[in-house]
């Protein structure tokens, strides 16, 4: 009986801790600034683990009992916590910030009950410094197996959805345990045994259709018909379609419009690229939709195209699908290309290889994950990579809804020791956005020979290295590993456009 309880000590840490990590993890992803939400995410859980070890002194009878019923409670707050938080996000996205916080906070003090229940309940078996020692450890053990296998298993493989309802199956699979072992001890067990299997019956539901739940809420989030979803282990992937238009989503964030993405991916690769005929090596970090490389194909001369994807689902749904292959010309196919499917920071380390032409394509900097993307430090290894007349452009978000994130990307490739050289296009889908190329030497923008495009033209090419009064430089900081003031710019930038 000792050992089986001290084994329920590992289950409940373990369980404790992914409630835990599952809400940090929905709402960086639904609110983003990671650090802000982990943060707030982990005191107000311990602060409410706190309150219910305080509370469990007033536990005075049938403790077995009462912990088993603490077992079932956590286990479908906590399972049922990533649903409910995803189905208040989509529909109700008004309180959705009280109901995270108090969803950890009930959580929290249910974990915070647990641990003392247990402790007096084998303290007729164990002496005082066996007790506490054996209980820690075990506690402890199941924290570290759980942070392990989150990251690495639970979340890329389950999602967040099923991850929370597991670990609500075991808390039941505890309480059902317990009721085993001490059934000579339960006046009330039958009654006990009823709440067990309902909840075990309710959290299995849940989990066979966590599938359905997820696909409900996004039919309400995704306005258009939804073609293709998928959770890898980096994103969400989903790709919707109306009449002719598809468009990608990045864990809920639009990445183009098949209607007018020809704009983005023309002004990205173009204005740089026409200007270097001697260009035969190209590197492309991001874009693993192929479009970028779509139009870089157009040049004869580049004899190959590295694509550097850190998601091996999204280089291969865009080498596969076949009306994503249609809009990317099939150029993931291309003899020319080679798919890399590596983090780009650390590839990048690696590589001992000089391009003629770099693009840099990588999502917005809306976290710190992405953030390290745009910091000095990775332009320091861009620039070892850079033949030496050779240059690199970089995606800079909108220099008019996020004007001072735009201008800290040209003062930190600066600050590397590039001339830049920004520029701007209007992009229906997203409005005027913002580019900059870089290079060791000066570089002047003029009208160069184009092959076929749908939007620039040479004439036009000048023009976009023009800034109006409303986007013109400002003043910003470098943006460094060890601060990434750029995702802070962006962040509150993009929270007044989007209220």
């Amino acid at each position: 009986m000792r050992h089986a309880l001290l084994f329920s000590v590992f289950v409940i840490a373990s369980c404790g801790l992914a409630y835990e990590l599952v809400a940090g993890a929905l709402s960086s992803y639904l609110l983003g600034d990671s650090v802000m939400q982990f943060s707030t995410v982990i005191g107000t859980y311990l602060f409410a683990m706190g309150v219910g070890s305080w509370l469990s002194k007033y536990i005075t009878r049938d403790l077995v009992g009462r912990f088993i019923q603490i077992e079932l409670m956590v286990g479908l707050l906590g399972g049922f916590s990533a649903v409910g938080l995803f189905l208040v996000f989509t529909w109700l996205a008004g309180p959705f910030r009280l109901v995270l916080y108090l969803a950890v906070f009930g959580v929290g003090v249910l974990v915070g009950l647990e641990i003392p229940l247990v402790m007096r309940i084998l303290k007729r078996e164990l002496a005082f410094k066996d007790l506490v020692s054996q209980v820690l450890t075990f506690d402890y053990l199941g924290a570290l197996a759980v942070s392990i296998l989150f990251p690495l298993i639970l979340a890329p493989h389950l999602g967040m959805m099923r991850t929370g309802l597991l670990f609500g199956l075991l808390n039941v699979a505890v309480a059902l345990w317990a009721l085993h072992l001490f059934r000579a001890q339960l006046p009330a067990r039958r009654w006990l045994a009823v709440q067990s299997w309902t909840a075990f019956a309710l959290l299995a539901a849940g989990f066979a259709g966590a599938g359905q739940l997820t696909a409900l809420a996004e039919t309400h989030v995704y306005a258009d018909e939804i073609v293709h979803a998928e959770s890898t282990p980096y994103q969400r992937i989903v790709v919707t379609r109306w009449r002719d238009d598809l468009r990608l989503f990045l864990n809920g964030n639009l990445q183009f419009s098949a209607h007018d993405e020809y704009r983005y991916h023309e002004a990205l690769v173009h204005p740089g690229l026409a200007s270097l005929p001697g260009a035969r090596r190209v590197l492309v970090l991001g874009g693993g939709d192929g479009l970028a490389v779509r139009e870089i194909l157009k040049y004869p001369n580049v004899e190959s195209v590295t694509l550097v994807d850190l998601d091996p689902a999204m280089t291969s749904l865009f080498a596969t699908a076949p009306p994503l292959v249609a809009l990317n010309d099939g150029a993931l196919k291309s003899p020319r290309v080679s798919v890399v499917n590596a983090d780009a920071l650390q590839w990048l380390e690696e590589s001992r290889d000089y391009f003629d032409f770099i693009v840099v394509d990588f999502p917005d900097p809306a976290n710190f994950a992405l953030g390290k993307l745009y910091t000095s430090a990775f332009y320091r290894l861009l620039e070892k990579r850079l033949a030496a007349r050779g240059l690199l452009v970089v995606q800079s978000t909108s220099p008019l809804y996020a004007r001072q994130s735009f201008w800290c990307v040209v003062t930190t490739l600066e600050d590397v020791g590039f001339r830049t050289a920004p520029y701007h296009a209007l992009v229906p889908s997203f409005g005027e956005w913002g580019y900059i190329i870089a290079g060791r030497q000066e570089f002047a923008p003029v009208a160069v020979d184009l092959p076929k495009t749908r939007f620039l033209t040479a004439e036009t090419i000048p023009l976009l290295f023009h800034f109006p009064a409303d986007m013109a430089r400002v003043p910003a900081e470098v943006n460094r590993l060890n601060n990434q003031v750029l995702v802070r710019y962006f962040e509150q930038e993009w929270r007044k456009v989007v209220r």
